[in-house]
């Protein structure tokens, strides 16, 4: 039978590697980060215009758990086979276009598109009592690294 246990564990550990990777970023010489998050979402904003959500309905196969045999001081009787859906889910087929789009937009901008470490907790402590985060950078440290915040922009953190 489904498990749903099991498939929420591992869900649950995937999802946690997936937070521990890389964070994809834009990076331009001489843009300051609020200059980035507003190209950013001025880039998000039109290549949703040009391919906007298409979310397909999508079926998995149903499995089929065959029965079993089983047998108690000689007698023996087999459980029926019985199928289990395999559920239901929706796929946005533009997705990859709009990624596309949004990644030309911002290269015409001058960015470009770089994978950081996430931020240590060490780092986002200490982005409150950074002076003019927001100053135009001189260039990336060679030990930068990305937080993304609730509201969804990135910001990129200079080396402790």
């Amino acid at each position: 039978m489904f498990n749903l246990p099991r498939v929420s564990a591992i869900s649950f550990v995937f999802l946690g590697l997936v937070a521990c990777g890389p964070l994809p970023v834009y990076y331009n010489t001489g843009s300051d980060q609020t200059r980035t998050n507003s190209d950013t979402l001025s880039c998000k904003v039109n290549a949703l215009k040009d391919a906007p959500v298409a979310n397909q309905l999508r079926h998995r196969p149903p499995v089929y758990y065959p029965g079993r045999q089983h047998c108690n001081n000689g007698n023996c009787w087999t459980t029926p086979g019985y199928w289990v859906d395999g559920g239901t889910y929706t796929v946005d087929v533009n997705l990859g276009l709009r990624s596309q789009l949004e990644q030309r937009c911002m290269a015409q901008k001058g960015y470009r598109r770089l994978e950081l470490p996430r931020c240590s907790k060490e780092q986002i402590a200490a982005l409150q009592s950074l002076p003019g985060r927001n100053q135009r950078a001189s260039g990336l440290p060679e030990n930068a690294c990305a937080v993304r915040q609730s509201n969804g922009n990135t910001i990129i953190l200079p080396p402790l």
